[in-house]
């Protein structure tokens, strides 16, 4: 007889990979938002997930697609929950981070920028 997959429930594992701050707030983006379970759409905190199910759920303004590696036993720290998950998510090109060009802008630089652009000038 094989012994059954080990599972656990989705809200206290997306905790505990520490993709949310407290587990009732990984509750409500189940319930509310929803989070999709192997492409199939579930809205109960307390569905099953088990070892290489694949999660898409919404974290702020990112889309999140995670595979899952193991079940945790605890909430540990970042570097014990980044091994619990592979992360499947495409590379975030809408809005790339902006890059510095040279030094920072003095106050001077500011200003002859302002009367370029024909803004006027602060006044204290």
């Amino acid at each position: 007889m094989t012994d059954p997959r080990p599972t656990d429930r989705l809200d206290r594992w997306l905790w505990q990979a520490r993709f949310f701050k407290t587990r009732s707030m990984a509750a409500r983006q189940v319930a509310d938002a929803g989070v999709r379970i192997n492409g199939a759409r579930v809205s109960k905190p307390a569905a099953s997930i088990g070892v290489d199910d694949v999660l898409t759920f919404a974290q702020g303004r990112h889309i999140r697609v995670v595979r899952i590696l193991s079940l945790a036993k605890r909430r540990g720290p970042a570097s014990e929950a980044r091994m619990l998950y592979d992360d499947l998510s495409p590379p975030d090109a809408a809005s790339p981070a902006p890059q510095r060009i040279g030094p920072r802008p003095t106050k001077k630089d500011r200003r002859s920028l302002d009367a370029l652009r024909g803004d006027p000038p602060d006044e204290i």
